[in-house]
């Protein structure tokens, strides 16, 4: 076991393409680490910088207390986990788990049993015969990471390694890697775009954008409390309502004017209108933070009602904006019903249209 931990690093392709922008990240021992993020905004990138697969332009990649930059991946004691799984299609499961032990010199006596151990951890004993194209999507996941505990690294890499599964087979997935990662204990680095993979593994969330880290904390941490505007429409499904507008304050009331409605703010949104003196400001509501009613703080109009068994998701339009609301599945709403929305204001975000930051975490009289 081992912490990994990223200095100022930076990697740039040929053309001057930034993929990856002055990562500043560590990963403790035993962690469960999730970098995520949309196609394209460095996370794999970033793992496989780890790997040794890519070299860093600059910045310093630790493993342990030792430098790697220049130690070959075979050398870096680690394992790494593949999307494609990476299986050799001529070799059985048992010779696929075996065959980096075999590279190593192991004898054949401790092969067997660290092979036989981790297949019956996996589930996977009576598939050792079989070759690859015998064996299922998920089956073959489990091969591919067979292959990697037995070696027994200090620290997994995981790059996307449940995209080419099912639905329901990922569900299933994430639950088998969250009991490994228990078990073995070891310091594991994953990489998704899936934000309920994110969430649901890891013991912290890395959060990419265009090759920069935009925030790492606990999982409810970055829900409650994201830090900027990138972060908080990233994860959440439906995402995160924006509404443009401006702060106004009359007699000691401060309100947030969307166009057709001025909605009460609390006090604590006057450090919000400190922050941004141009008083434009972007208003962020969850679709679970708001309601539905016959009167409400802002008037909209129902547009689409979609049931979803154990809620409806329902998309309304005011008179500037439209929005998207989580409602319990026995409200009676139907399309071009005229509705009232109010909302949970002590859940709401503001944040600056200039920079995306959310101005509104620091609370006078409240711990979020």
């Amino acid at each position: 076991m081992a912490e990994v931990a990223l200095e100022n690093v930076t990697k740039v392709y040929p053309g001057d393409i930034v993929a990856v922008n002055d990562v500043n990240l560590h990963v403790a021992d035993s962690e469960f680490l999730v970098l995520v993020g949309p196609s394209g905004c460095g996370k794999s990138t970033t793992l496989r910088l780890v790997a040794g697969l890519e070299d860093a332009t600059k910045g310093t990649i630790s493993i342990g207390e030792r430098v790697v930059n220049d130690v070959p991946p075979k050398d870096r004691d680690i394992a790494m986990v593949f999307q494609n799984y990476a299986l050799y299609p001529h070799m059985s499961v048992y010779k696929n788990m075996a065959f980096g032990l075999k590279l190593r010199g192991y004898p054949k006596e401790q092969i067997d049993q660290r092979v036989n151990e981790t297949a019956t951890m996996l589930g996977i004993q009576d598939l050792l015969d079989r070759k690859p194209k015998a064996l299922s999507g998920g089956q073959r996941q489990r091969v591919a990471l067979g292959r990697a505990i037995v070696r027994q690294p200090a620290v997994f890499l995981f790059d996307e390694p449940l995209s080419n599964l099912d639905a329901k087979l990922r569900v299933e997935m994430r639950a088998e890697l969250s009991k490994l990662h228990r078990r073995l204990g070891t310091t594991m680095v994953y990489v998704t775009h899936d934000q309920v993979e994110a969430m649901t593994l890891g013991d912290r969330i890395a959060i990419m954008h265009q090759g920069i880290v935009q925030q790492i904390a606990e999982p409810l941490e970055l829900y409650d409390r994201p830090a900027n505007q990138f972060v908080a429409g990233f994860l959440g499904t439906p995402p995160m309502n924006f509404i443009p507008g401006r702060l106004e304050e009359s007699a000691g009331q401060i309100t947030f004017n969307e166009g057709s409605a001025r909605i009460p703010l609390p006090q604590w949104a006057k450090e919000a209108m400190e922050a941004v003196p141009s008083r434009e400001i972007i208003f962020g509501v969850r679709p679970e933070d708001a309601a539905i009613g016959s009167d409400g703080m802002l008037k909209a109009k129902v547009n689409i009602v979609e049931p979803l068994g154990d809620e409806l998701i329902v998309h309304v339009s005011s008179d500037y904006h439209e929005m998207v609301i989580k409602a319990p599945a026995r409200l009676r709403v139907k399309v071009d019903d005229l509705v009232g929305l109010n909302f949970n204001i002590d859940k709401t975000h503001l944040f600056d249209p200039e920079t995306g930051k959310n101005v509104s975490l620091t609370r006078r009289g409240e711990s979020r």
